[in-house]
């Protein structure tokens, strides 16, 4: 059942993305060489806790951490660990949900350590492009496969792949509800878009082939050639005429207007 969202609802669902969105603020500066995603996972999680809000991600079916931090090859899922030390050139996911007073947010920012490689900086780019070509299907009246088109469209068309084994979702007093939001799909189908909505949509995007493997921790999905992955998230409320995105930090707004 698709769950709509009170104005009352919506207004703490915007506290919990305001709290996303200072997560990636203060945690994106400290993402340099050296530092291990456990680091990186230690200091998100205590803004989330010091805001009075909690990590549902953590003990999610077993899951030990309160975010992913996903580096280069790994898609999603990445659990965070003293072991795995960012390195000049990666590319680092963060993907952060975070509940306050009962009520979720859930967003993923792709980092570049140092300056990075032209094709790495295509790729995170035309993942990010990818986003906001979806959303703008986001609107009353439309479908949730007038999203997902939009995503393919754009990713195939730049020569990447999605990742067609996972998908973006509803969102709210739950980190997934429905409905599911794919990055692949056809026009005019899937379920009817409605004011109050709230959607988590998420490119997750491969330089190479779409397949993926999970590793034997049962969490970690990386791409099956090896290849660069990235990924993209917003919560969005379907709104008047179009949608709002709720997890964009102060900079991200003025860069999207």
């Amino acid at each position: 059942m698709i769950i709509i969202k009170s104005p009352r609802e919506i207004a703490i669902m915007k506290e919990a993305g305001r709290l996303v969105a200072k997560v990636f603020e203060m945690v994106g500066p400290m993402i340099k060489p050296g530092v291990s995603t456990y680091e990186i996972n230690e200091a998100a999680e205590k803004i989330i806790y010091d805001a009075g809000g909690s990590c549902p991600c953590k003990g999610y079916y077993g899951y030990p951490a309160g975010t992913c931090v996903s580096v280069n090859d790994t898609l999603i899922h990445g659990i965070p660990s003293k072991k795995i030390i960012v390195q000049e050139g990666d590319i680092v996911s963060l993907d952060v949900v975070a509940c306050l007073k009962g009520y979720c947010a859930d967003a993923t920012r792709t980092f570049l350590v140092g300056a990075g490689k032209e094709n790495v900086k295509r790729l995170m780019e035309v993942c990010r492009q990818a986003f906001f070509a979806g959303i703008k299907q986001a609107k009353p009246g439309q479908r949730v496969g007038d999203i997902s088109a939009a995503i393919q469209q754009h990713v195939e068309s730049a020569g990447y792949q999605v990742a067609r084994n996972f998908a973006g979702h509803g969102i709210g007093k739950n980190m997934h509800e429905e409905p599911s939001v794919p990055n692949y799909g056809t026009p005019g189908t899937g379920p009817l878009l409605q004011v109050g909505m709230a959607l988590a949509v998420e490119p997750m995007i491969l330089e190479g082939q779409a397949q993926t493997r999970v590793l034997e921790d049962g969490w970690t999905v990386k791409s099956k050639d090896g290849k660069l992955t990235c990924h993209y998230e917003n919560t969005i409320i379907i709104a008047e005429g179009g949608c709002e995105i709720i997890t964009l930090t102060e900079g991200e707004k003025k860069i999207n207007g």
